[in-house]
C-alpha cells in the first residue's frame, strides 16, 4: 500500500482532511466491502495529489523550468478520477473481486473506454471543465457539485464574497460556451449535425419548447442528449451534466452524497446562507490545531457535514454481505488520509458495572415527546429498575459493533443490530465505560446522558421486518483509553453482541 503524501503546507493540511473524505466516499460506492474501500481510497489518494501537484506546477522535463499553470481539473474532480483509474488497475491486476460488481461492467464498456480514449470522443462535460481554467473550474464544481456555501466557497479560493455569485453565474455561462464549442468540434453523424444548432437555440431559453423530431433525436442518440444536459443551465440539470461527464460511473450517487451533505451543514433550502464571518480566513491567521495538525477552520464546517454523508454499510468484510446498488450504499468514512484500518478486538463486558435501565420519561434527542424506553444515566436522573441480566427472555436481537478507524482523540465506529422481531421504531441504546463522547451520527438522532448513549430511528429507516438490520455510524470522541461499548438494547430489550 502506498504511502501517502505529506501536505506542502497550511492551506494544504486544511484541506487534505476534506480531500480524503470526498475521495473515500467515491471509494465506498466503487468497493464490495469497507476494507477494500479503504484500500482504495488510499492508493487513489497517494497517486491523485501526486498527478495533482504534478500538472499544477511541476517542472518541465526538459529545460527543468516551471511552466505557465495549465488548465486542469479541480483537485477534488482530479481525485475522483483517479479513484477509478485505480479501480481499473485493480482489475487489470486480479482485484476486480474487491469492486462493486456494476463497477466491473461499466469497466469493460464503451461508456468507461471514452474516459481515456481519444480527446474528441471524451465528455463533453469533462472536455469543457478541462478548456477552463484552473480557478474558473474551481468554482463551478465546488459550488455545484461538492454543494458548498457561496461564502465558504468564496473564502476558499480568495474571492470577494458579496461578489461570487455573479462570478459564479458567469462561470456557468463560460462552461456552457466551451460545451458547444466542444460539441461543434465532435466528429458526428450529418443527422446529429442538422440538429447542433437547434440545441444551442432550445437550451439557451428556459421557456423554450423543444420540437418534437428534436426531442425523438434526443431519446436515441447518447451523445446527443448529452450535450443537452451540459448545454441547459436552467432546471438544475448542470450538477448532474458534470458529475455524470467528469466521474462517470457512480456520478449521480456521489452527486446525492453531496446533496445530503449540504442539507446536514445548514438545512435543506439554505445552501447560500452562511455568514462570510462565521468562517475563519485560510493561511496561517485562520489556522487552528485539530487533530494534532494545522487545520483550516473554514473546513471545519464541510468536514462535520462530510462525516455525516459518509456513512457506513452493512459489513466490515469485502464478503460480508452482497454488495448494493450505488444509489442505496452506505459509504465509510475516515476523518484523516493516514489513518490506518483499525480492527476492534472481542470484549467483554467488565466494570464498571452497568447502570440501571428502565423507563424514560424525556423526550427523544429528536424532539419526539413520549416516553423514551432506553436510560440515560446520568445523577440528575431519577432512579430506575432493570431487569436483572440473564433474569429476561431470550434476547431478540443481536447486535456488531465495528470500529472502522481510530486516531488519537477519535474514533469512527459502525452499530449493524438484527432483530427477530419486526419494528415500526427503533431506539438503540448502549454504554461506554471509559467517557467516550459521540459528536456525529448518520442515519439515526444521538442523545448522550453521561456515558449512556441512545440513537433514535431516522425518518426513513423506522420500520425494520423481522429477521431484518438496521445500521448507523458515528464519529466520536476518546481519551485514554477507548474499550468498546457494552450492554446494547433495542427499545429497551437487551441485544446479545455478535
Amino acid at each position: 500500500m502506498p504511502d501517502l503524501p505529506t501536505p506542502q503546507d497550511a492551506t494544504e493540511a486544511a484541506l487534505f482532511s476534506e480531500y480524503w473524505d470526498t475521495v473515500l466516499s467515491y471509494a465506498d460506492l466503487c468497493t464490495a466491502g469497507s476494507a477494500a474501500a479503504t484500500a482504495l481510497a488510499r492508493e487513489a489518494f497517494a497517486r491523485g495529489i501526486r498527478e495533482a501537484r504534478t500538472a499544477e506546477s511541476g517542472p518541465h522535463r526538459n529545460t527543468g523550468r516551471r511552466p505557465p499553470r495549465q488548465p486542469v481539473l479541480p483537485r477534488t474532480a482530479l481525485l475522483l478520477t483517479a479513484v477509478r483509474g485505480t479501480a481499473a488497475d485493480w482489475e487489470t491486476r486480479g482485484h476486480g473481486h474487491r469492486l462493486d460488481p456494476d463497477l466491473r461492467l461499466w469497466l469493460h464498456s464503451d461508456q468507461a473506454a471514452r474516459h481515456t480514449g481519444p480527446p474528441l470522443r471524451r465528455p463533453l462535460a469533462l472536455r469543457a471543465l478541462r478548456d477552463m481554467q484552473g480557478p474558473d473550474a474551481e468554482l463551478l464544481w465546488l459550488a455545484e457539485v461538492e454543494a458548498l456555501p457561496l461564502p465558504l466557497v468564496a473564502r476558499r479560493l480568495g474571492l470577494d464574497p458579496s461578489g461570487v455569485g455573479g462570478e459564479l453565474t458567469e462561470m456557468r455561462g463560460l462552461f456552457r460556451d466551451r460545451c458547444l464549442r466542444n460539441h461543434l468540434d465532435t466528429p458526428m453523424d450529418p443527422q446529429c449535425r442538422s440538429y447542433a444548432r437547434l440545441l444551442d437555440a432550445v437550451t439557451r431559453s428556459p421557456v423554450a419548447d423543444t420540437p418534437d423530431d428534436l426531442s425523438r433525436h434526443l431519446a436515441h442518440c447518447v451523445l446527443c442528449a448529452e450535450a443537452a444536459a451540459c448545454l441547459r443551465l436552467h432546471g438544475g440539470g448542470l450538477p448532474g451534466a458534470l458529475a455524470g461527464g467528469v466521474i462517470g460511473w457512480g456520478g449521480l450517487a456521489y452527486l446525492e452524497r453531496r446533496r445530503r451533505a449540504a442539507e446536514v451543514r445548514l438545512g435543506a433550502g439554505r445552501p447560500d446562507t452562511l455568514d462570510p464571518d462565521d468562517v475563519a480566513p485560510a493561511g496561517a491567521g485562520g489556522a487552528r490545531l485539530l487533530r494534532g495538525g494545522l487545520l483550516v477552520a473554514a473546513v471545519l464546517v464541510s468536514l462535520l457535514a462530510l462525516a455525516v454523508t459518509l456513512m457506513p454499510q452493512g459489513g466490515t468484510g469485502d464478503g460480508s454481505m452482497p454488495p448494493a446498488g450505488p444509489a442505496d450504499r452506505r459509504p465509510v468514512a475516515a476523518p484523516r488520509p493516514s489513518l490506518p484500518d483499525v480492527t476492534l478486538a472481542p470484549s467483554a463486558p467488565a466494570s464498571p458495572a452497568p447502570q440501571p435501565r428502565g423507563e424514560e420519561t424525556s423526550a427523544s434527542p429528536s424532539g419526539r415527546a413520549g416516553a423514551d424506553p432506553e436510560p440515560q444515566g446520568s445523577a440528575t436522573t431519577a432512579a430506575r429498575t432493570r431487569p436483572v441480566p440473564g433474569a429476561s427472555a431470550r434476547p431478540s436481537c443481536h447486535v456488531t459493533y465495528d470500529l472502522a478507524g481510530q486516531w488519537p482523540d477519535g474514533f469512527q465506529a459502525h452499530v449493524t443490530v438484527t432483530t427477530e422481531r419486526p419494528l415500526d421504531d427503533w431506539r438503540v441504546a448502549w454504554t461506554f465505560r471509559d467517557g467516550q463522547r459521540v459528536g456525529q451520527m448518520w442515519d439515526a438522532s444521538a442523545g448522550q446522558d453521561g456515558s449512556r448513549v441512545t440513537a433514535t430511528a431516522a425518518a426513513y429507516n423506522r420500520t425494520v421486518a423481522a429477521g431484518g438490520s438496521l445500521a448507523f455510524g458515528f464519529l466520536a470522541s476518546w481519551r485514554g483509553t477507548n474499550s468498546p461499548a457494552y450492554d446494547f438494547t433495542l427499545n429497551g430489550r437487551e441485544c446479545t453482541r455478535a
